[in-house]
């Protein structure tokens, strides 16, 4: 069925559309060098790791859950590539050591939530400050800074002949996959489904536990490969890496339609999100606005996100109620 245009213009995912259109022009036309190929290298690649977070939470949050780890999840999972690489190991085993580490404390936020019973909000909340303790207490405050260059050169170089960092390759890789996984398989819609309404989906008979555990161990491993990156951009691996990444994660997904009580999101909202929050950040920096300022912005873009969410929710759900009255009385003045 063909997609009225009055759906279109009230889909999120077109607003949101409209919204990057208007900030990419009025930010290159307020400031000299957005539009260039080094600014929009240099953005894409600060924003790298971050984007791969998004992927991850957004399906927590779909399915009633949450992951405020993952940053530091990211920044552990940097520390024990660090440590590996600093005992002489070659840089192949350290990156799987470090995808094992981020993966294996995926798997303790999923035991203590899917089987123990505890609140994901709660259990995350923990492990967000017991992981980001074992960075400090493995490296002691002093970051590691012998990083190979293939890596580091992965991490700050673009493709040739282009303006695309190497380093947001893994996202454009994986973004298509967990779009895929979402809108096109069986797992995808039971995960709407659990988001929806876990009794329901339970008698239904999708079972819950493995469902949210993979989530959660997936949430992980790609948190790991987003600490393997935040080395190889910054050239070293350092306890507070990728501290406070969680912030424009969780920015990125309610503002791309994700609903706070699950059960609803769309992956290209959350793509277009990513870009409208790429783009803020880029011309800030070029505004030579501070980086607490930054964050400060992106706080409140959470906060405007919820309420703009929570309204396109209730509009939808307005002119449905409309469409329907209206069927019915078409259907009442039938003789």
């Amino acid at each position: 069925m063909r997609t009225s245009l009055r759906a279109r213009l009230t889909s999120w995912d077109y607003i949101l559309a409209a919204l990057v259109v208007v900030l990419l022009v009025a930010a290159s036309l307020t400031q000299p060098g957005f539009a260039g190929g080094f600014n929009f290298a240099n953005s894409v690649s600060q924003m790298s790791d971050k984007a791969l977070l998004v992927l991850p939470l957004a399906l927590l949050i779909i399915a009633r859950e949450i992951d405020i780890s993952v940053a530091s999840v990211a920044g552990l999972s940097g520390v024990v590539l660090g440590m590996a690489l600093e005992a002489g190991g070659p840089l192949p085993l350290a990156i799987t050591l470090a995808l094992l580490a981020g993966t294996l404390c995926g798997a303790l936020n999923g035991v203590l939530v899917t089987f123990v019973g505890l609140p994901s909000l709660v259990v995350t909340l923990g492990t967000l400050a017991l992981f980001r303790g074992l960075c400090y207490v493995l490296l002691g405050g002093t970051p590691i800074t012998d990083i190979p260059l293939s890596l580091t050169t992965f991490g700050n170089e673009t493709i040739p002949r282009t303006y695309v960092p190497w380093d947001i390759v893994p996202f454009l890789v994986l973004a298509p996959l967990f779009a895929l996984y979402l809108h096109r398989t069986a797992a995808g819609r039971r995960t709407y489904a659990i988001g929806g309404g876990p009794d329901i989906a339970r008698y239904a008979g999708v079972r819950l536990n493995r469902i949210r555990f993979g989530l959660f161990v997936v949430s992980g491993a790609v948190a790991a490969l987003a600490g393997v990156i935040t080395v190889a951009r910054t050239s070293q691996a350092a306890p507070d890496g990728a501290l406070g990444f969680e912030l424009d994660a969780i920015t990125v997904v309610f503002l791309g339609g994700v609903s706070v009580l699950g059960g609803k999101g769309r992956m290209p909202g959350v793509c277009w999100a990513l870009v409208l929050v790429v783009g803020l950040r880029s011309m800030l920096q070029l505004g030579n606005v501070s980086g607490y300022a930054q964050s400060a912005a992106v706080g409140a873009l959470l906060i405007l996100s919820l309420l703009a969410t929570n309204t396109a929710h209730r509009v939808h759900a307005a002119l449905t109620r409309r469409r329907l009255r209206a069927l019915a009385v078409r259907e009442s003045a039938v003789p």
